[in-house]
């Protein structure tokens, strides 16, 4: 059975998060308007498809929401610019590590970027 593969991946939002949204606006004190408003997250399915399910407010089959609120209120697009270069992590520890530090970075470097 082939291992299970998880990656990062960055999603450009609404500059309206930042205005909108209180946690977001108090995450992020480094934004000066200028850069994107980013969300940060790592899956185990395609991007594409994880963006979707962001979109389309996505629960299990328990009913639980699997997908964010910024995302499904905000989410624009996908941004592969910032993740096409990390390749794959093995376990979903590894990769959420990576998330973090990836958002970090993107904060360090200016955008205003949310995570989990």
């Amino acid at each position: 059975m082939p291992k299970t593969l998880y990656r990062i991946y960055v999603v450009e939002l609404s500059k309206r998060v930042y205005t909108e949204n209180t946690k977001f606006r108090v995450a992020n004190p480094q934004f000066n308007g200028v850069l994107q408003c980013l969300y940060v997250g790592m899956t185990s399915k395609t991007p594409k498809e994880r963006f979707l399910q962001h979109k389309t407010g996505y629960r299990n089959k328990k009913g639980h929401k699997l997908s964010s609120n910024i995302v499904e209120k905000y989410g624009l697009y996908l941004r592969p610019s910032l993740y096409n270069h990390i390749d794959p992590f093995f376990s979903r520890e590894e990769a959420l590590i990576a998330e973090k530090q990836i958002a970090l970075e993107l904060r360090r470097e200016r955008y205003a970027v949310w995570f989990n």
